[in-house]
């Protein structure tokens, strides 16, 4: 395993920015190359835990001559966001400078404009500068898998049209339960990816790319980081591995059995006011239209001081927020439908 780190300047006068690039070199020019990152969401790890353990197996299938594709990882990608806490609590998915998502305004280009990202960095502050990087380490592999986390949430992934279903593999290995699948139309990371592979010949748009992959994968949520799940990932994704032909390895044929739907199938439960939400239902739980989900207290002790909400379709509960003190219009669940949801929603992902 080579070690290597690129240094990102910061904006003011005596700060840098580390960041560690670890890369498993394959023997088989042949063999599909992946780059793997996690942490862009700074405060989002258990993806650094799952590397932190696939690392560990990707040591000892190199030494027994193992690895056939070449294997780039980034296990903490967002040292900037890392380095941001405000009055104690880690603010790593915003840049407090700009204000914009980490994981947002990634350039979009043509994979033919790939050496343009690392040219002329002195002139873009530092956040960019680490977007540039990213991105360009990314466009150097066939594979690309951003891992992230939800806030409580089953597993699942965000994998652009383009990719479905040949990348049902990667799902099953991960024992996903269930795909979103995007349109490929934000600034998001693997989007960025996804353009830069559509547009290989400017102006020219691919429906579909054969032999590519760029996915976002949610590992459940932010506190399920522990040693028994970060390992049983790992295996996942090293089932992945062995599956694409990267490294060498028999594995079970499993299929995956979740339901894959557009974003449009998404509902997302809303609250309708501010104040303490009390949830009759939790991930993982099918439920039917019209169901009682949340009621918000809004006004405590006081006659109708609260609302009730419903299912407005049948569907699975994906994801739920953590928090229990909610604003008016914050996002309160995530429920996969089979049909539509009748709420506009705007191209790209589904939150900022």
């Amino acid at each position: 395993m080579d070690v290597s780190e690129i240094i990102i300047p910061g904006d003011t006068p005596g700060t840098e920015w580390r960041l560690p690039v670890l890369r498993f070199a394959g023997r088989s020019a042949k063999a599909p190359k992946i780059y793997i990152q996690a942490a862009l969401h700074a405060g989002e790890l258990p993806g650094t835990a799952l590397l932190h353990f696939l690392c560990e197996r990707l040591r000892q299938a190199e030494s027994e001559g193992g690895i056939a594709g070449d294997i780039t990882i980034v296990p903490q990608a967002n040292p900037i966001g890392a380095a941001q806490s405000h009055f104690g609590d880690l603010q790593g998915r915003f840049d407090l400078n700009s204000r914009t998502n980490f994981n947002r305004d990634f350039p979009l280009i043509s994979i033919a404009d790939r050496p343009t990202l690392i040219e002329e960095l002195d002139d873009c502050p530092a956040t960019d500068r680490l977007k540039r990087q990213l991105l360009h380490l990314a466009l150097g592999a066939d594979l690309v898998v951003d891992l992230h986390c939800d806030d409580e949430s089953l597993q699942y992934a965000y994998i652009d049209e383009a990719f479905w279903p040949e990348a049902a593999d990667l799902a099953a290995a991960l024992a996903m339960e269930a795909v979103l699948l995007s349109d490929g139309e934000s600034s998001a990371f693997e989007e960025a990816v996804g353009f830069a592979w559509k547009y290989e010949v400017p102006g020219e748009r691919r429906s579909r790319l054969p032999g590519r992959l760029s996915v976002t994968v949610e590992l459940r949520g932010k506190r399920d980081v522990d040693p028994t799940l970060a390992k049983k990932d790992a295996d996942g994704l090293w089932r992945f591995l062995v599956t694409r032909g990267i490294v060498s390895g028999e594995t079970a044929a499993t299929a995956f059995s979740g339901p894959a739907v557009p974003l449009d199938n998404v509902e997302i439960l809303r609250a309708p006011e501010g104040g303490a939400v009390l949830f009759h239902r939790k991930i993982g739980d099918r439920v039917a239209e019209g169901e009682l989900l949340a009621t918000i207290v809004t006004r405590p002790g006081q006659p109708g001081g609260s609302i009730d909400l419903h299912a407005p379709q049948d569907g699975l509960i994906l994801t739920r927020t953590s928090d229990r003190l909610v604003r008016r219009r914050g996002d309160l669940m995530k429920i996969v439908c089979s049909s539509p949801s009748r709420a506009a929603r705007k191209a790209g992902t589904l939150e900022n």
